[in-house]
């Protein structure tokens, strides 16, 4: 009877761990479908050439000086604007953890990032056009006409713009987990605001700031519409290359090998970044 008994009162605790691991289900079906295989099928184009023969010679292609510039190229930009959003946002989101509707800015600082990409690109191409509102004011402050679409500086500018929110966000919630007690006593022995901020407030609102850089960094590697539209010609990247190759030149297979650097690289800066955030959080405890 006491065995049974037993049974009885287990039998809820053993089903539960059964039960739990039902919800997992659904998350494992969706990465199956939507984070494996395409990984898969990506890898698996890339061993083929335009007419459909097996081969390796993608990846000795890819480490031709061409594409080796497209990389550099890449990376080049993507530092640039995920540097440049860095710049902006921290400051941003320092103030608004001063103001006292910060939700409220929050709020209107990310509305933007729910218009369509598209839309905000084209609206951009309007504002530099040479009968754009930018243009517009130089005129009437006498600079005159400048050509400002096509250029690199339009398309960090665009860039920043787009990607700034992801860099505010972190940052942001970082700062809001930050003591400030902490920032108190810094100031009570005597630090100055540059020291406090320095050795206090940037040191333990990192994670934020490599989340962010995480956010902008690794979706700035693969931009092809920005950088067609509002670059034009002058900023060759490897997902202008991509978008050719799959689109234009129709050979996959090429077009697969670049985006299977573009992954690799991707997983390591993530697998970078994440490590260092928990070594440090279980330096903490």
């Amino acid at each position: 009877m006491r065995n049974a008994a037993h049974a009885q009162v287990n039998a809820p605790i053993q089903t539960r761990p059964r039960s739990r691991n039902m919800y997992l289900v659904p998350y494992l079906l969706w990465m199956l479908l939507f984070v494996v295989a395409p990984i898969v099928l990506i890898v698996y184009d890339s061993l083929f050439d335009v007419e459909g023969n097996f081969t390796f010679s993608n990846y000795a292609h890819f480490f031709t000086p061409v594409y080796m510039k497209m990389t550099f190229s890449s990376f080049w930009y993507a530092f640039l604007i995920t540097f440049f959003s860095l710049l902006i946002g921290y400051p941003a989101a320092y103030l608004l953890t001063r103001t006292k509707h910060k939700q409220l800015w929050l709020l209107l600082i990310i509305l933007p990032s729910w218009i369509n990409l598209l839309l905000k690109t084209y609206a951009f191409i309007g504002l530099f056009g040479t009968y754009g509102a930018v243009n517009a004011i130089l005129e009437l402050i006498g600079i005159g006409n400048r050509q400002i679409l096509f250029t690199d500086f339009s398309f960090i500018f665009v860039s920043v713009y787009i990607f700034i929110p992801f860099m505010i966000l972190p940052v942001f919630n970082a700062l809001e987990e930050l003591n400030p007690s902490l920032v108190d006593a810094s100031r009570d022995l005597g630090a100055s605001t540059w020291t406090t901020f320095r050795r206090v407030i940037f040191p333990l609102t990192l994670s934020g700031v490599k989340s962010g850089c995480q956010a902008v960094f690794i979706p700035a590697l693969s931009l092809f519409m920005i950088t067609r539209l509002i670059a034009g010609n002058r900023v060759i990247t490897l997902g202008t290359a991509i978008e050719q190759h799959f689109l234009v030149t129709q050979d996959w297979g090429m077009g697969a090998t670049i985006a299977v650097f573009l992954i690799i690289a991707m997983v390591i800066i993530m697998i970078v970044t994440g490590n260092r955030n928990r070594s440090r959080r279980s330096d903490v405890r």
